[in-house]
C-alpha cells in the first residue's frame, strides 16, 4: 500500500482514501478518492517517468478517434513512475457502436508503418521503427523479436522455428503485391482494454499502439473471445476489409501467442503450435 508521504506528492488536495484495484498483472492500480472526485492511480514500482509515456502517448493518439480516459498528471515519487487518469464508470453499451468506434481508429492513417518511438521498459521489448514495407515490419519488428526472446528464455524449438520461417515467406509473398495503408492500432485489443460508459459510449483502455496493418488488432479480438457478430458487421460497414481476411488471422495471432509463450511459458504452448501449422498453410 502506499504510504501518506507518497500519496502527499500526488498533485491532489484532500485525498480522503485509497483502495487497490484491478489493473492488470503490470502495475500497481488504485481508486484516488479526494473530496470532489475519484482518479485511477497506476504506480511502477523502481520505475522511471517515462514507463508510462508509451502508454500516454497512445492515449493521446487515440483520443481524436474514441472515448480515452484523460490523463491528469504523471511523474515519479520516491523512485516510482506513477500515472494519474480520471475515474471512469462503466456500464454497459452496443457492440456495434463499438465496431464503428475501432474502425475510426483504424481510419487514422500514418505516411509509415511503426511509431515516433520504441518502448523496451516493459516485459516484451517493441522496436517501432519506421518502414515503409509491412511485412519488412512484422517480421523484424514484431516476430523475430519474440522468437530471439523464446530462444533465449528456452521456449523454442525446431518445430516452432520451421514452421514461423514458412510463415515469413507466406507474409512475404503476398504483401509483395498487397500494400496496406498504416493504420492507427490500439495494439492489445482483447475485450478486457475496452468498455462502456454508463450512457453507452465506447472506451478504449490500456493502449499499446503503432501504426500497422489493421487485421493485426481484429485478429487480437478473435484470439480470446468477447467480441460479437454486431461488432464486426458494423465495423465492415465503416471499413470494410480486404478480400480473404479470415485467412490471415492466424499471421497475426502468431505474434500474440509467442507474447504470451515468452510471457506466462509452455501454457501456451500448444495453442501457439496450433496457430503456426495453420498459418503455415
Amino acid at each position: 500500500m502506499l504510504t501518506r508521504t507518497w500519496l502527499a506528492q500526488l498533485p491532489l488536495t484532500k485525498i480522503k482514501r485509497v483502495q487497490p484495484v484491478s489493473g492488470g498483472d503490470i502495475n500497481q492500480a488504485y481508486c484516488v478518492q479526494t473530496e470532489r472526485q475519484r482518479y485511477f492511480l497506476k504506480v511502477q514500482k523502481r520505475q522511471t517517468g517515462a514507463f508510462f509515456a508509451h502508454e500516454q502517448a497512445g492515449l493521446e493518439l487515440l483520443a481524436p478517434a474514441i472515448r480515452v480516459p484523460q490523463i491528469i498528471a504523471s511523474g515519479t515519487i520516491a523512485g516510482d513512475a506513477y500515472l494519474l487518469l480520471e475515474w471512469l464508470d462503466f456500464g454497459s453499451g452496443d457492440e456495434a457502436a463499438l465496431g464503428r468506434a475501432i474502425a475510426h481508429v483504424h481510419q487514422q492513417h500514418a505516411n509509415q508503418f511503426g511509431l515516433a518511438h520504441d518502448f523496451t521498459a516493459g516485459k516484451l521489448p517493441k522496436y517501432n521503427a519506421w518502414c515503409n514495407d509491412w511485412a519488412d515490419f512484422y517480421i523484424n519488428q514484431r516476430l523475430a523479436v519474440l522468437a530471439d526472446l523464446a530462444r533465449r528464455q528456452q521456449r523454442w524449438n525446431d518445430f516452432r522455428e520451421q514452421h514461423l520461417q514458412q510463415l515469413y515467406q507466406r507474409i512475404r509473398t503476398y504483401f509483395a503485391t498487397v500494400k496496406p495503408v498504416p493504420s492507427l492500432l490500439h495494439g492489445d485489443l482483447w475485450s478486457g482494454n475496452s468498455n462502456f460508459l454508463t450512457d453507452g459510449t465506447p472506451v478504449l483502455l490500456d493502449p499499446d499502439v503503432f501504426y500497422g496493418d489493421r487485421e493485426m488488432d481484429l485478429a487480437m479480438t478473435q484470439l480470446f473471445g468477447g467480441f460479437s457478430a454486431a461488432f464486426y458487421q458494423a465495423y465492415t460497414e465503416v471499413y470494410p476489409l480486404r478480400a480473404n481476411y479470415q485467412q490471415r488471422i492466424p499471421w497475426y495471432q502468431t505474434y500474440y501467442l509467442m507474447a504470451h509463450l515468452n510471457l506466462f511459458g509452455e501454457t501456451y504452448g500448444p495453442a501457439l503450435d496450433q496457430t503456426l501449422l495453420q498459418a503455415a498453410i
